[in-house]
């Protein structure tokens, strides 16, 4: 066995794959470029190292299920209200999902409020390699009602508990049974007490929350769990983005 066999079994057992794929052409770049040991060394463990961070982050992507159209780039920064707009550069920081602090966002439907919580998840994951979970309120209350049925909620808490954040999007869009919200408020106080992020957007500012819970003790409990370390957005738009669009389109 050579030289260039042997350097190709060791790299494969120790799992450098891309070393492996790469170290032949990576020889003849430093013959021909006269590198010395050192850059040729970089050369290769750093493209080891981008291709596993690539890997990693689509496999973080994939399970943050964050819709394909919330990115930054397809923000329309001049629509985001001042305060959002402004605070944006701090939270792609990360440090208030480090921090294990909560955002919460609200408005009128269609005002962006979701578009820009899942574009901001997008590049923590992105900048950060955070874990986070997008999922619709309805969704995530019935993954809960069906495990505390199997008598298997504390197990999926335990396993939501994983995720640096979770954004919860439109909470009271659609009204709940009580059954329903009792698991819910589970869920807001369970991840309090972990000092883990939610992110939240609904259409319904706290003075209505009754209307989700069903009582006005409830309702405030759970308020109280949510704003006790959190930012509070408003998206406060005239007219929403969809008939800001229709009314374009009727122009031309």
């Amino acid at each position: 066995m050579n030289d260039t066999e042997s350097l190709d079994l060791v790299l494969r057992a120790l799992g450098l794959h891309v070393m492996q794929r790469e170290a032949a052409a990576a020889v003849v770049q430093a013959e021909r470029e006269n590198w010395g040991y050192q850059r040729f060394l970089q050369h290769l463990t750093e493209r080891e190292a981008a291709e596993r961070l690539t890997r990693k982050v689509d496999g973080l992507l994939k399970r943050a299920e964050i819709p394909r159209e919330f990115t930054l780039a397809g923000m329309d920064q001049a629509k985001v209200p001042e305060k959002p707009r402004r605070l944006l550069p701090t939270l792609l920081s990360g440090d208030f999902v480090r921090r294990g602090d909560n955002l919460l966002c609200f408005g009128l439907p269609g005002r962006g409020k979701s578009f820009y919580c899942g574009a901001l998840a997008r590049e923590l994951v992105h900048q950060h390699q955070m874990k986070i979970w997008f999922v619709p309120a309805y969704k995530l209350v019935s993954q809960l009602l069906a495990a505390k049925s199997a008598h298997e909620l504390p197990q999926l808490l335990e396993k939501l508990g994983k995720f640096d954040a979770i954004h919860l999007d439109d909470i009271g869009y659609v009204q709940h049974s009580a059954d329903e919200m009792e698991v819910l408020f589970t869920f807001l106080a369970e991840r309090h007490q972990q000092q883990k992020t939610i992110m939240l957007t609904s259409n319904l500012v706290f003075s209505e929350w009754d209307r989700v819970f069903k009582s006005p003790m409830t309702a405030m409990a759970a308020v109280d769990r949510l704003v006790h370390r959190a930012s509070i957005l408003e998206f406060s738009r005239d007219k929403s983005h969809r008939e800001e669009a229709a009314e374009q389109r009727q122009e031309t």
